[in-house]
């Protein structure tokens, strides 16, 4: 689907849609706990869901309602199993091990870019602590073996969500394991959402260490909050000047993109933003600074291993809409030009299709994005309300 958008002002008041970072977790913890549990999470996505799906795969029963799932946990686990992840690395990436760690012969199906995102050193420790990892194709994944309770090591600097899946899956070992992070640290306020879920259904994983087990007790009901990273969008429309508010944001969140509240103040003059800690953020703000007096922003590697290149994606979103950015091994530099319009390929990246929709409304002339549909992975109605606050497009099938 290609959507032209003619430049409109939006003015009016957005709902932050429930946290896809955080519904993963919740999900995940809720299939293993000792009873049912009722996730409140009134809007879903195509990724949310593919953890559910997962889950149903390994056993667990959950049920999509109005207000959100319900989750019946695991009873039986099953001796086999087949995970469609879809292109969602969350899910890939966190139920690996839980499946590890469960002892399940589980193939894996990967879709999109997933395939070509990095599961080193993830891979070589599961390995070295009790399973076989194979690619049987070059869209998908076979586990077998089980992991064993002990010492993990991983580096912290290639993806936080390895950090996420070993802790989700220490709970499901017998014994008590310790994980180890070597190297830099980046993304850790999505270690600290992990903890946090995990604390909601009584679970300490305080400096790592984890008791495996029957750990893991329901609350029986649990809020998902407002999403940062998807607010982020609504909130750059308001500091570009558009008439835009937006609720149910919990600013004492763990989530590392609530960072968008002094961000986008930051952004009225030049400045150096590192983006090791935010690098969803990063399309959002670029469209903000190109309509300022630019940033440059810093620890942008791990950009280039998401749903698109997104170094390459955002330079060349910025530079389709008449705007000037420029690369360097770990920096991007964006100039406060101003942008124009034009015609923007989304990548498959949910992140540059919002971003360059949010462009829009500042924009002289009618900007068009390929491949819109790719918002359904985190934000399924982003259009909608786009088009509710005032937002003006066409939408054309290919």
């Amino acid at each position: 689907m290609d959507i032209t958008i003619t430049p409109s002002r939006l003015s009016g008041t957005v709902k932050a849609i429930a946290s896809k970072s955080q519904a993963h977790r919740l999900l995940i913890c809720a299939a293993f706990a000792d009873g049912p549990t009722e996730l409140l999470c009134s809007q879903t996505n195509r990724d949310m869901d593919a953890t559910a799906d997962c889950l149903n795969s390994l056993g667990a029963k959950i049920l999509r309602s109005d207000w959100g799932y319900q989750v019946t946990p695991v009873g039986q686990v099953p001796q086999t199993a087949q995970l469609h992840c879809h292109d969602s690395g969350s899910t890939l990436r966190f139920l690996l091990p839980v499946a590890g760690a469960l002892g399940v012969d589980t193939t894996f199906f990967l879709e999109g870019r997933l395939p070509q995102r990095p599961l080193s050193p993830l891979w070589e420790e599961m390995e070295r602590m009790g399973c076989r990892l194979s690619r049987p194709t070059p869209e998908t994944i076979r586990c077998q073996g089980r992991l064993r309770a002990g010492d993990y090591y991983i580096d912290g600097g290639v993806s936080s969500q390895f950090i996420t899946g070993l802790l989700l899956a220490a709970t499901r070992m017998s014994g008590i394991s310790q994980l180890h992070l070597t190297g830099k640290v980046e993304s850790r306020p999505y270690i600290a959402m992990t903890q946090e879920a995990m604390a909601m259904f009584g679970c300490d994983s305080q400096d790592y260490r984890i008791a495996g087990g029957a750990s893991l007790h329901s609350p029986g009901r649990v809020q998902v909050e407002g999403d940062w990273s998807n607010a982020a969008f609504f909130l750059a429309a308001q500091a570009l000047g558009n008439d835009v508010a937006v609720e149910n944001l919990n600013a004492g969140s763990a989530q590392g993109d609530r960072a968008v509240q002094q961000l986008l103040p930051a952004l009225k003059e030049h400045t150096i933003i590192d983006a090791s800690d935010i690098p969803d953020l990063v399309p959002i703000l670029a469209v903000v600074a190109a309509c300022n007096k630019g940033a440059k922003f810093t620890g942008i590697r791990r950009l280039r291993l998401k749903e698109s290149d997104r170094v390459a994606s955002v330079i060349a979103m910025l530079t389709a809409l008449g705007g000037k950015a420029e690369e360097a091994e770990d920096a991007l530099t964006v100039y406060g030009t101003g942008l124009t319009g034009g015609i923007v390929d989304s990548c498959n990246d949910h992140r540059i299709a919002m971003s360059a929709a949010i462009a829009a409304t500042v924009c002289k002339q009618p900007v068009t994005i390929s491949g819109a549909e790719c918002v359904e992975k985190s934000y399924p109605q982003f259009f909608e309300e786009y088009r509710r606050l005032g937002g003006n497009y066409e939408q054309y099938l290919r």
